[in-house]
């Protein structure tokens, strides 16, 4: 895309991940890219989104956070992945293409339980609508039932080609189910029903152990000096 589009940078502040850390973000100001097809590009090019502010990292000495894809066509689960698919077999997977009242309910829950030593904790309305309402690209919620309990919600983006996992939350009696795998594998699976090239998991940063799990799925690809690198097993 030729042409110049407005981009913002913030102050540097506190990082949320690395200790005696500051981050700093480049933020897409530019109405015009606040659109599924522009939008597309920019994850193309390391930028993530937080409801409708569209950014990416652009810190001074530090390049820890790494955009991380997964390639579809060439996706296969692992034997621990296998594992956990079979494991829960019996649970239903619907998608939904709007937000449900029993959702938040969920997230409070979710939130106040497991995240209750976070920047997160309490959860709060206005938190919870920073991941699931976004008028940057059209969202899906994939749901995880067990019976009529509603156990998972993933918040995920639909872009051009690939699909953007956004955020993850659920029901914390179900915590040793492996639900954020769960739900990733089944992101993985509805990407390739819809023909998309990649699923986007976000920023993969080694040494921050809560943000040290998206380099799992095999093969995939992280955004290194403005160039994607493939990792096979």
């Amino acid at each position: 895309m030729s042409e110049d589009f407005q981009f913002g940078i913030t102050k540097s502040f506190p990082c949320n991940y690395l200790p005696d850390k500051e981050e700093r973000l480049l933020v897409a100001v530019d109405d015009r890219l606040h659109n599924t097809q522009r939008y597309s590009w920019l994850m193309e090019n390391g930028f993530r989104r937080s409801s409708d502010q569209i950014y990416r990292p652009h810190c001074i000495n530090c390049s820890a956070c790494k955009s991380l894809r997964v390639i579809i066509n060439a996706f296969s689960p692992s034997k621990s992945q296998k594992r956990l698919i079979k494991k829960n077999k019996d649970y239903v997977v619907q998608i939904s293409t709007s937000i449900k009242k029993n959702y938040y309910p969920l997230y409070e829950s979710y939130i106040n339980t497991i995240h209750a030593d976070g920047s997160m904790y309490p959860a709060t309305p206005v938190q919870y609508e920073s991941f699931t309402k976004s008028s940057v690209s059209e969202q899906i919620f994939i749901e995880t039932w067990d019976q009529d309990v509603l156990i998972s919600v993933a918040v995920t983006d639909l872009l051009t080609d690939a699909l953007s996992a956004v955020y993850t939350f659920y029901h914390p009696e179900y915590r040793n189910k492996g639900l954020g795998v769960f739900s990733i594998l089944n992101q993985l699976n509805l990407a390739s029903q819809l023909n998309k090239r990649y699923l986007y998991l976000g920023y993969q940063i080694d040494e921050c152990q809560k943000m040290n799990y998206k380099n799992k799925y095999y093969p995939y690809q992280e955004l290194i000096n403005n160039h994607w690198i493939t990792t096979n097993k």
